[in-house]
């Protein structure tokens, strides 16, 4: 398995198989970037519809440099890829998910989970949040801490964001105890916190959880 992550909540999975490795794109958002560039993408997954999750413009340029990917979305997202100025594989995206639902793409086995963004202020509406677990193998929470019903070798674990403070995120972190856990959504964050916090999660980890900070569009190799 190969991880790059593109800034913020964006993550390159490459998932290796019989017929060679499937590579599936996580929430290419505002605040990420070097994913344009990429080529082959089979799946892109959007967790919810929040702009740091989801650029619709160079989401739109990244679709038509992959005819082939699959787009997988949830009805929050669905709504707001509704503009004639985009592909019609974003418009009418051929995987709209729902929480609990199962699906294999791409010889990629997928369990959604969640349904709700995580809290914010109580003022504001509630809005859409997937997370997806995918081969049992890799979660991406999106913006929300909710119960992942198997055990997971990769946690992409939010570190920062106005929904949530560092001690949820190591809670989080302790309930689930994967092998590797890889700090992600962190862009708000200034370079002294972003250290900081990993340093907690280093220090708070449960026994044999390793935490990996990976270096911006660098490939990464991970065997399990």
């Amino acid at each position: 398995m190969k991880l790059t992550h593109y800034g913020h909540a964006c993550v390159l999975v490459d998932l290796p198989g019989a017929e060679g490795s499937t590579r599936v794109l996580f929430d290419p958002g505002t605040y990420s970037r070097g994913f344009e560039d990429l080529r082959d993408v089979d799946l892109i997954m959007i967790t919810h519809a929040h702009p740091d999750h989801l650029d619709p413009n160079r989401l739109a340029a990244l679709v038509s440099a992959n005819p082939g990917a699959q787009l997988v979305v949830g009805e929050g997202t669905l709504a707001a890829l509704d503009d004639p100025a985009y592909p019609n594989s974003m418009r009418q995206p051929q995987h709209v998910v729902v929480p609990g639902q199962k699906l294999s793409l791409h010889g990629v086995e997928i369990i959604v989970t969640g349904g709700e963004h995580a809290c914010i202020h109580a003022a504001l509406p509630a809005s859409e949040n997937l997370g997806y677990l995918i081969d049992s193998s890799v979660f991406h929470p999106g913006d929300a801490f909710d119960e992942v019903p198997t055990a997971v070798d990769v946690l992409l674990l939010p570190i920062g964001g106005p929904w949530m403070k560092i001690g949820e995120g190591i809670d989080y972190l302790r309930s689930i105890a994967p092998r590797t856990v890889v700090p992600i959504h962190q862009a708000g964050l200034a370079e002294v916190h972003q250290n900081m916090h990993c340093q907690l999660l280093r220090n708070l980890a449960p026994e044999g959880s390793e935490v990996l900070v990976l270096e911006h569009a660098t490939p990464q190799e991970l065997s399990f």
